[in-house]
């Protein structure tokens, strides 16, 4: 006679998925954000762009 309780259903676990990573674009595959200004409104857009642009590092 067994006196331990009964163990609990286990959630099912999530699908493998095997597809070819590399078939599907990445956001790194666009050229949206390359390149691309706007007309420039002088200093103040500069400087704006310059803060918006600046690395973390150089804060």
């Amino acid at each position: 006679m067994s006196t331990a309780p009964e163990p609990e259903p286990r959630a099912p676990k999530p699908a493998l998925v095997f597809d070819d990573p590399l078939d599907q674009q990445s956001s790194d595959d666009t050229d949206r954000g390359w390149g691309e200004r706007t007309d420039s409104g002088g200093g103040a857009a500069d400087l704006k762009r310059f803060l918006d642009e600046k690395p973390p590092h150089h804060l």
